[in-house]
């Protein structure tokens, strides 16, 4: 039930219609006794950033989840952001301060990476290769960086994009060693595909998975369906692996955190989730 006390949480991209995150908090919010709802807002580009600033001026406003195509353009629009944002270039999720200041902070990486350390693999020290260092790449490169990678190894076909990323890495994380250009998985402990490769059938795989050793963690985030050729193929190669739907699943609760609500577990949301 929505009332007068209800908090509302905007979620803003254009268009709407595969918005999942709705689906996913409200049941939350419901089970809970939580007095806050998630609202698709449909807001084209041109009017983004105005309508950003206003939404925040609502009374009972509490927070903002942003998702394409917006996530790099609220980076201008924010008064802090976090690191891992600024490593990103982008975020996904915006919230006042007491000062009425807007904070942004960015959660695909560390969904990421609490799914990789909730299936038991090590990231402190570990060796990394991230293939495309798009948004989704570039956050989970920022948040691999905060975790303690020893080592970074980045591949993107965009020379910019991918010297840009390596820049921002170097700047924020002057300890971890980043290497660019190469898309060879030998040698890594992780592994991850941060591309698009997937979505369409008869799409190339992203890369060379005979080179995979099968001690490797392999990770995905094409959410499309849920074991890709990618993954199918480093199962056949023995690795263990993460779906693309862990990431979604698992940096929830850190927003929870973000936006001071009750947490909870990925595996609690997976179960009250109305997604189908």
């Amino acid at each position: 039930m929505i009332t007068g006390t209800t908090k509302l949480i905007a979620h803003l991209g254009y268009p709407t219609e595969s918005f999942k995150a709705p689906l996913i908090y409200n049941p939350y919010f419901d089970a809970n006794g939580i007095d806050a709802v998630v609202v698709p807002m449909g807001c084209k580009p041109q009017d983004y950033p105005s309508f950003l600033k206003l939404v925040f001026r609502l009374s009972n406003i509490h927070g903002a989840l942003i998702t394409m195509p917006h996530k790099i353009a609220t980076m201008s629009l924010l008064d802090e952001a976090s690191t891992s944002a600024k490593v990103a270039g982008s975020c996904n999720a915006v919230r006042l301060d007491h000062n009425g200041r807007l904070i942004g902070d960015m959660f695909d990486g560390e969904g990421f990476v609490r799914g990789v350390l909730r299936n038991g693999r090590e990231v402190a020290g570990a060796s990394v290769l991230i293939v495309g260092a798009g948004g989704v790449g570039s956050a989970i490169a920022a948040s691999l960086a905060k975790a303690g990678v020893r080592r970074l190894s980045i591949f993107d076909p965009d020379d910019a994009t991918m010297t840009g990323l390596r820049d921002r890495l170097r700047q924020y994380y002057p300890n971890v060693e980043i290497a660019v250009g190469s898309a060879d998985p030998s040698g890594h402990d992780i592994v991850v595909n941060a591309t698009p490769l997937g979505m369409k059938k008869g799409d190339p795989l992203p890369m060379d998975v005979s080179r995979i050793a099968p001690s490797t963690f392999v990770g995905e985030v094409v959410m499309k369906e849920e074991i890709t050729p990618f993954l199918q193929a480093a199962r056949a190669r023995g690795c263990a692996f993460q779906v693309g739907t862990d990431m979604l699943f698992e940096q929830i609760p850190a927003y929870l955190e973000f936006f001071d609500f009750p947490t909870t577990t990925a595996e609690n949301l997976r179960k009250i989730a109305k997604l189908t």
